[in-house]
C-alpha cells in the first residue's frame, strides 16, 4: 500500500468501529480525493477488485459515497467514478455517534444485568 502512517491509523481505527477493512481503507484514501475509479482504488491501497467492489456497495448502502458512469472507450468492464457524497467530517460523525449508541447500549445491557444480582 502506498497510504501514509496517518492514513493507516485513521484505517485501523475505522476497523476497531466495526467498518470492514476494505471499507475502511477506501474511506480513507477516497476522503482526499475528488472523484476517482475503483482501478485507482485497488492500485493505491493494495485492496483487489472483489474488495473494492464490496466496500462500494456497503458505502453506497450508507450513502456515503455517489456513483457516475463514465464514458470508456473500447470494450471490457465499465468504468465508474466515485466521490464522497457528504464531508468526510459528517461521515466520521455518524460513526461516533453510533459508535456512541453502542456504548449507551452496552452500559444499559450491564445496568439490567446487575439488577439480577443477589
Amino acid at each position: 500500500m502506498t497510504l501514509s502512517e496517518e492514513v493507516n491509523k485513521l484505517a485501523k481505527y475505522l476497523m476497531v468501529s466495526d467498518i470492514p477493512r476494505s471499507v475502511a481503507y477506501t474511506l480513507v484514501y477516497i476522503k482526499d480525493k475528488g472523484e476517482i475509479t475503483s482501478v485507482e482504488i485497488e492500485r493505491e491501497t493494495g485492496l483487489r477488485q472483489p474488495e473494492v467492489s464490496i466496500a462500494m456497495q456497503w458505502l453506497r448502502r450508507k450513502n456515503w459515497i455517489v456513483k457516475r458512469n463514465m464514458k470508456k472507450e473500447g470494450k471490457g468492464r465499465p468504468i465508474h467514478g466515485y466521490k464522497l457524497s457528504k464531508d468526510f467530517n459528517e461521515i466520521l460523525e455518524e460513526i461516533i455517534n453510533e459508535r456512541e449508541k453502542k456504548i449507551d447500549e452496552i452500559n444499559n445491557t450491564i445496568n439490567q444485568l446487575k439488577n439480577f444480582k443477589d
